[in-house]
């Protein structure tokens, strides 16, 4: 059982980290350049919502 949960958490963070790298970076860039920002922004939330429904159909 230990080691299915860490293969689940393997395959969470690879289906995620590039969201979270994503969401950092355009949080950081929201001050000075808000255009960029705004637009890693969408891409890291449009990444998670497709990340998670990918990550959620290999886990079924």
């Amino acid at each position: 059982m230990d080691g299915i949960l860490s293969l689940i958490i393997i395959i969470y963070l690879v289906c995620h980290s590039p969201a979270i790298i994503m969401l950092i970076i355009g949080l950081t860039r929201l001050k000075s350049r808000p255009e960029n920002a705004k637009k890693l922004l969408i891409a890291a939330g449009i990444y998670f919502l497709i990340g998670g429904g990918i990550c959620g159909a290999l886990l079924t």
